[in-house]
């Protein structure tokens, strides 16, 4: 069983999907033929407001078979942890993630981590633009608290 996750993105967006998340959510249907299941991925950072997960449901355009919406993730550890125990589940034995390029080596990192018990192979595809040196800068600050994020994720 092969998984594809779209990692999803927000920064603190009100309404709709961010164009960083669209073009990931885009990536993702050009490269979703052979996947048994899709999981969409983020969660909603207003009380009243739609997750990301949602809004990246409304808009997939791929396989529509099997769409599995996480709404709880917060953070990429989060996201890998919850994939883990999908993988556990179902059974998968590939999983391929879906994020931004800046965005890969971090979460390339956790995933494996996270689901190397699984035997499940992992793979990271990236999607292209939108992207800014500031986020490329926060990546390269958020890769010293991998080994703190894979901790935390554990425990859930």
């Amino acid at each position: 069983m092969k998984l594809l996750v779209v990692l999803g993105y927000s920064a603190g967006r009100r309404d709709g999907l961010h164009p960083i998340c669209a073009a990931r959510l885009e990536r993702a249907a050009r490269v979703a033929d052979g996947v048994d299941a899709v999981v969409l991925t983020g969660w909603a950072r207003r009380r009243d407001g739609v997750s990301e997960a949602e809004l990246m449901r409304r808009a997939w355009r791929g396989p529509q078979e099997r769409v599995i919406c996480d709404t709880e993730a917060r953070i990429t550890a989060e996201n890998a942890a919850r994939v883990a125990a999908l993988v556990r589940e179902l059974g998968a034995r590939e999983v391929v993630v879906v994020t931004s390029w800046w965005h890969g080596l971090r979460a390339s990192l956790l995933f494996r981590l996270l689901l190397r018990e699984t035997g499940a192979r992992v793979s990271v595809v990236a999607a292209g633009r939108p992207w800014s040196l500031r986020l490329v800068l926060r990546e390269l600050a958020c890769l010293a608290l991998v080994p703190v994020q894979v901790g935390r994720a554990r425990k859930l």
